[in-house]
């Protein structure tokens, strides 16, 4: 075959994987997910491997890419939404609430309909990391938004018409939602904020039609339940270990995955006698990866990545699903960036890890023993009562934080936006009171060895090496999409939207936006002619705490808020 029919092969292979892949999920988000043209779900398919067979835009013609319209989304400040794309329209999100939620013709940009919900004026003050909403959920002509004030909505997709609206958790105590909910046939299913508030996690599913609950599963037991023995009295009860991120779906098992965050507080004096390596009280189910019944929201297995959690390095990162061939066998793969800057590889369908393995300079721990399921920890490194430490690497906001990373079935590869920053940190002390700050620790932020605090880096998750990168003198910056055309699409926080070779990390193509890039980029097609679509508005609260690093983040871009759609013309 010639080069441009066997990437249409590729695409209708990848297709009909995709498809089968999530039979058994929603029939509507099962063909808008093998309907290749589309983005039909947050991270592109249940897997949320963020990679597209299109191909129209490759590493051939990119270069000539060049803008098919824009459009102000009316709100500044942390726009990190994905879009997603049914058919002809575009559906995205804006932060503050969100303050709208849009309908665009993915062509022209033409506005269809927009949705405003009323969002209090003090959510800003319950939202630990920013106003941000990084997107919507698609399944049964309805539009799924969580909100900042702690609700989840269902839309009419053609319309925008409100249909339901129901409370998830009061964002009161510290818990709004951010992330788009996953939709599991007749459910949908959402996590919220509040680690750093003491808020008790917890995973829930809503009725797609009602918006009745119809499960809960706190992520944290209380006392008696089976693994409170792992925290000191009832302090599960302000544990943290929320699920505020996204969650992904394998229906060969019928299984969600979700990450959990941080223990509350972050001193571990208050809740935790265990050091992590052979301590007994690791603090479930916090900074982990769990496995779930979508159908009860039981927890099948789970994955600790950092016991004891001493130093913020929250586990909600996403969950990749793949196949991999490891070994000379096809094993169906879970991988995971970790904050706490190891890459784990696990076996989605029994939860045996598999591996773990720095991926951003970490010393915090010597190595991560995969038959002990522990960190070697650094004892040096472990904060405590009257132990101060320096240096510790990464820093609380992780060798990699929420902004997406993508795996490329064609290369092998994962295409990660890291950090490389360290901190000082020492504990204080705390006391819990609603709705403010649970934490209980200074952590002033350094800078990491080599002279660059970010790097876009390609990982072999089987090999576990690095094979190329490129280095970023800032943080915190986008998410990742990859796509059959043998491209990377990546913005940082100047602005900076590229388009690079996936196989060796050339940028083939650079485009200053405006404001900080940290969305996740998105790619489908309408009447055969392909888009690249990205939202831009930097963050504002993170930098705010991390010193003079903060310093330059902000310094980088102003607030923005808009979506930029590029084509080749």
């Amino acid at each position: 075959m010639t080069g441009r029919k066997f990437i249409a092969a590729i695409s209708i292979a990848i297709g009909a994987a995709a498809a089968a892949f999530v039979a058994g999920a929603n029939d509507s988000v099962v063909k808008a997910v093998a309907n290749t043209d589309q983005w039909a779900i947050a991270g592109h398919d249940y897997g949320n491997t963020r990679f597209s067979p299109l191909s129209q835009i490759n590493s051939d013609n990119a270069s000539k890419l060049s803008l098919a319209y824009s459009f102000s989304l009316g709100s500044l400040r942390s726009n990190e939404s994905s879009p997603i794309v049914i058919g002809n329209t575009l559906y995205v999100s804006t932060s503050w609430g969100p303050k709208y939620v849009y309908a665009l013709d993915a062509a022209t940009g033409a506005r269809k309909w927009t949705y405003e919900p009323e969002i209090p004026d003090d959510v800003l003050q319950y939202a630990c990391c920013d106003v941000d909403n990084r997107g919507v959920t698609f399944a049964d002509g309805k539009i799924f938004v969580g909100r900042l004030d702690g609700k989840l909505t269902a839309l009419n997709a053609e319309t925008g018409k409100e249909l339901w609206t129901t409370e998830v958790v009061d964002y009161k105590q510290g818990s709004v939602i951010t992330s788009p909910p996953l939709v599991v046939r007749d459910k949908v299913i959402t996590g919220f904020g509040g680690g750093e508030y003491g808020v008790r996690g917890a995973l829930q599913a809503f009725d797609l039609n009602t918006g009745k609950q119809v499960w809960k599963t706190f992520t944290v037991p209380a006392p008696g339940e089976p693994a409170s023995e792992t925290w000191k009295g009832d302090t599960g009860l302000r544990g943290g270990g929320v699920p505020w991120l996204v969650g992904s779906y394998d229906a060969k098992t019928d299984t969600v995955y979700w990450g959990t965050s941080n223990a509350g507080p972050w001193n571990t004096s208050v809740r935790s006698t265990g050091d992590g390596n052979f301590g007994k009280l690791t603090n479930l189910y916090t900074s982990s990866t769990l496995a779930l019944d979508p159908n009860t929201g039981k927890i099948k297995w789970h994955i600790q990545s950092t016991p004891a959690d001493a130093w913020d390095y929250d586990g909600v990162n996403e969950n990749v699903l793949a196949d991999l061939s490891i070994g000379g066998s096809t094993v169906p793969a879970l991988m995971k960036a970790d904050r706490n800057g190891f890459f784990f590889v696990a076996n989605r369908e029994t939860g045996k890890l598999l591996s773990a393995e720095k991926f951003v300079f970490a010393n915090w721990a010597e190595k991560w023993d995969v038959a002990t399921l522990r960190a070697v920890e650094n004892p040096d490194k472990r904060p405590g009562p009257g132990h101060p430490v320096k240096d510790i690497c990464p820093n609380v906001i992780g060798g990699k934080n929420w902004q997406p990373m993508s795996f490329n079935p064609q290369t092998g590869l994962v295409y990660i936006p890291s950090n490389n920053f360290c901190m000082d940190f020492s504990n204080t002390d705390v006391s819990y009171k609603r709705g403010l700050f649970y934490l209980g620790a200074d952590f002033p932020a350094k800078e990491g060895p080599g002279g660059f605090l970010g790097e876009l880096m390609a990982w072999d998750p089987v090999n576990n090496k690095k094979v190329w990168s490129i280095k970023q003198d800032l943080p915190f910056n986008g998410g990742t999409l990859t796509t059959g055309g043998n491209l990377v699409f990546y913005g940082n926080l100047h602005g900076d939207f590229h388009a690079i070779d996936a196989t060796n990390g050339n940028i083939l193509w650079k485009k200053n936006l405006g404001s900080g890039i940290g969305a996740g980029p998105v790619t489908y097609a309408v009447d055969g002619k392909q888009y690249v679509a990205v939202v831009v508005g930097r963050t504002a609260s993170i930098p705010a705490f991390l010193g003079e690093i903060g310093k330059k983040m902000t310094a980088a871009a102003p607030e923005g808020g808009s979506l930029f759609v590029f084509a080749v013309q």
